[in-house]
């Protein structure tokens, strides 16, 4: 899956910032998603003592979410961990390990924010806007924004709201589990975000596109080359 945007990623604090208002004036906030088959998520591990982290992007075979194709690629992080501009220091290591799938999906699902970020510009939208492909972003944490008590049914939710504007939800997927904070990434709605991410969930807290991904950031998920329906997530 090739990048369709790119720009400099050995950058400052303030020119990262700068990139990313200039950028968050590109997203789309309307749905054209069609014909969905394939479903990906992506996520990346905690770098190891020298800072080397594993990138993962798995594409998941929809309605069926079996495992067609994962990869993984390793780098140094070179960006700082900066909250806020988390995609300046993620984005370069799952662009190469999506690089490297054979298969295109139609839908992304990131672990990180989307439009739910203090420059509307969060991981999902950011790499929604360089692949110019429909993303979610899928977080397990709050950014920024408020919101009301969530019910404890799963598909339960409630609008996260920043100076007066909603920029996502949080979202029950699982009883009894903490809310995840749902947000358009690029090129989808609200409404048709949240019922991707209830339409990934088999029982598990996280979607199983970025949930197989973060097995496979961690080395639970073997590479897998293209596979047609039919064929299981193959652990370690």
């Amino acid at each position: 899956m090739k990048r369709q945007l790119d720009h400099d990623w050995d950058v400052t604090r303030v020119q990262a910032q700068e990139i990313q208002q200039g950028l968050a004036k590109q997203v789309s906030k309307e749905c054209q998603l069609h014909d969905v088959s394939l479903v990906a998520g992506v996520d990346i591990s905690a770098p190891d003592a020298d800072g080397i982290a594993t990138g993962a992007v798995v594409v998941l075979h929809y309605p069926e979410l079996e495992l067609a194709e994962s990869k993984t690629a390793k780098q140094r992080l070179s960006f700082p961990y900066i909250p806020g501009l988390l995609s300046f220091r993620e984005s370069p290591l799952i662009l190469a390990a999506c690089e490297r799938l054979s298969l295109t999906p139609d839908l992304i699902l990131v672990d990180g924010q989307g439009l739910a970020h203090p420059r509307r510009l969060g991981l999902a939208s950011h790499l929604g806007l360089l692949w110019d492909k429909p993303t979610i972003g899928c977080a397990k944490s709050r950014l920024c924004g408020r919101h009301e008590p969530v019910g404890a049914e799963p598909g339960c939710s409630a609008q996260l709201i920043d100076n007066n504007e909603v920029i996502g939800a949080a979202l029950r997927t699982k009883k009894w589990s903490a809310p995840l904070y749902i947000s358009i990434g690029h090129k989808v709605d609200l409404a048709t975000a949240l019922q991707w991410v209830l339409n990934c969930c088999r029982g598990y807290r996280l979607p199983e596109p970025t949930r197989l991904a973060h097995l496979a950031a961690a080395g639970r998920l073997m590479d897998e080359e293209p596979k047609p329906k039919g064929h299981q997530e193959r652990l370690f």
